[in-house]
């Protein structure tokens, strides 16, 4: 049973959906690392429900750093963040102990834990358990910017919606990290949101892909085998409730072409190596190449829907229907992409802090 990762800097989280009170411990960070308040704040408000495209409980978040911060610097012992729930509603829950709802991991989760796990809202599966590692993340990605290196995530396609790609990296990545809903081309953000709507109006869901650029990266970051760039970042990645594919640079697109096509030629540009196109994503051999890191998640569609939907009575042992109640997103995309930002950082910090 671990709910930690991390080699230099460890995150341990904790907490249940409808527990009093979720949270992480960061521990390895160095003596010094400033904690801006204001900055958690407003990652953790990019994270929160938006009104009809997301679910109706919407959690304020008062979150409260208990130890490891000292006049606004980290001290260099574990910090501790605590985030109160206050919204939730368990008498949505009461027969999904014994009726797991497809996609879910009630079932899956009830045998891993014997049966004695918190079954109310997902428990400790659920998304909820996000905004702890956001609030850490918010952290991590102010120490990375001291350092020059910044991350951006925008909506690549929602419903078979998309985005326009990236263009000017560096002026695309530092609009998106205050935008609400990350797009980069307003018109299809628009038709994104009603898509979303329309889903939720039939009682169902939809997903998406969030792309991610990293900037300022140094080469040689990452290990060649069992601690590659990719392998690091999709670790944590696929931590992310509803992430069910990774892939960096052309990805899946690469075995379509042949080498002359998809290796990135080297060249030198005002006295430093960079390559003419970035295929493989900023990685060679499971280390960063010093270009922009570029990876995608696939995100699917939330699997708590309105409509009726087959599932097993675990008690009875037998084949039953269920129809859920309760307050459900029609699509997380838009709200993971903080996430997804919060927990690339967690990674890279782990990397770099000790350089």
């Amino acid at each position: 049973m671990r709910n930690t990762f991390g080699t230099n800097v460890t995150v341990t989280l904790f907490g249940e959906s409808h527990g009093p009170e979720i949270g992480c411990v960061v521990d390895g960070l160095a003596p010094g690392l400033h904690v801006n308040e204001d900055f958690i704040a407003a990652q953790l408000a990019l994270r929160r429900p938006m009104g009809r495209i997301s679910t109706a409980r919407v959690e304020p978040d008062p979150f409260r750093i208990v130890s490891g911060v000292y006049q606004g610097r980290t001290t260099g012992t574990p910090l501790c963040i605590l985030i109160p729930n206050t919204q939730a509603r368990s008498e949505d829950y009461v027969n999904l102990k014994t009726t797991p709802r497809p996609g879910h991991a009630d079932y899956t989760g009830s045998v891993k834990y014997r049966g004695f796990g918190d079954p109310r809202g997902g428990g400790h599966f659920s998304g909820r358990l996000t905004a702890p590692l956001v609030a850490a993340g918010a952290i991590a990605i102010g120490a990375l910017r001291s350092r020059g290196v910044t991350i951006g995530t925008h909506i690549a396609r929602l419903a078979g919606i998309a985005d326009r790609p990236f263009d000017d990296l560096g002026e695309d990545v530092a609009r998106l990290g205050s935008l609400p809903f990350a797009v980069l081309d307003e018109a299809a953000g628009e038709k994104m949101r009603a898509a979303i709507e329309t889903a939720a109006k039939d009682g169902d869901s939809v997903g998406g892909i969030l792309e991610s650029a990293v900037l300022g990266l140094p080469a040689g970051l990452g290990e060649p085998w069992f601690d590659t760039m990719e392998g690091l970042l999709s670790h944590a990645l696929f931590s992310i409730p509803a992430v069910k594919a990774v892939e960096f640079g052309d990805g899946f697109g690469l075995a379509e072409g042949r080498g002359s096509e998809t290796n990135d030629p080297f060249r030198m540009e005002a006295g430093r190596v960079v390559t003419a196109s970035n295929h493989n994503g900023g990685v060679n051999g499971g280390l960063t190449n010093g270009m922009p890191l570029i990876f995608r998640t696939a995100v699917k569609p939330t699997p708590s829907i309105g409509l009726p939907q087959q599932t097993v009575d675990l008690s009875a042992g037998e084949n039953v229907e269920l129809t859920l109640t309760g307050r459900h997103d029609p699509c997380i995309v838009h709200r993971a992409r903080v996430v997804q930002d919060s927990l690339t950082a967690l990674v890279l910090l782990d990397l770099i802090q000790p350089l």
